[in-house]
């Protein structure tokens, strides 16, 4: 559909098939030489209009990037409460030294997120304004797969931590709310990429986008009536 639609933009291509085509008839130019140059020009027609099209599609994914990295950002990083660095902030609150070790490691691993967050967006809009993002869109997609990718590993081993002692509902709720946003965006970003596969190469499955678990709350009371 969208070929169709830039060959329609390109209304001189057929303009000129046609005032070729009546030249022809004018002049009486011999079949032979007027068709092989019809089919030149219609070639040439179809293969702007595909590149044309593999542009635009490049440019629309690599947008459609930009908003999943800066959603990203806003909902899961810096000061955000469903950001999983503030959930494990959470756990100072817990009297269990060995969690606030792994806590403040957390932290320290939290600033490496920060400074990329930052720097991510404005480098992919800078290479959309200078129209690089064809040659780099690769690079930033293997990007954004590996830093959350990493995001994860922690949201793993925080469901893992909290499955295996006896957490502040609230914490566990504000870990919920998490894992619903989270998971949106996780199946955005397999949706950007299904659509990435289709214009060029990108190396990652779509399956390699993973989702988060939900914590199992236990009703208050309910162990008291056991």
């Amino acid at each position: 559909m969208d070929t169709i639609k830039t060959i329609i933009r390109l209304s001189w291509y057929p303009a000129l098939i046609t005032a070729l085509a009546v030249a022809g008839y004018i002049f009486g130019w011999p079949i032979e030489a007027v068709v092989p140059a019809l089919i030149i020009i219609l070639a040439i027609v179809v293969v702007v209009a595909i590149m044309r099209t593999r542009e635009k599609q490049l440019e629309m994914a690599s947008l459609r990037m930009r908003q999943l990295a800066e959603y990203f950002t806003r909902r899961f990083m810096g000061n955000s409460s469903l950001s999983i660095f503030a959930i494990i902030n959470s756990l100072f609150n817990m009297d269990n030294p060995k969690i606030w070790e792994w806590a403040r490691s957390c932290d320290m691993s939290k600033r490496v997120f920060d400074n990329w967050c930052d720097g991510f967006a404005s480098r992919l809009e800078g290479d959309l304004r200078a129209r690089k993002f064809g040659s780099n869109l690769g690079i930033y997609l293997n990007e954004l797969w590996a830093i959350t990718s990493h995001y994860h590993e922690f949201v793993e081993q925080f469901q893992e931590i909290a499955s295996s002692l006896e957490i502040p509902r609230e914490i566990a709720d504000q870990y919920n709310r998490f894992v619903m946003e989270y998971n949106t965006f996780a199946r955005d970003f397999q949706d950007n990429i299904s659509e990435l596969r289709k214009v060029t190469r990108t190396g990652i499955e779509p399956a390699s986008i993973r989702f988060a678990s939900e914590l199992k709350i236990q009703r208050q009371g309910s162990a008291g009536g056991a």
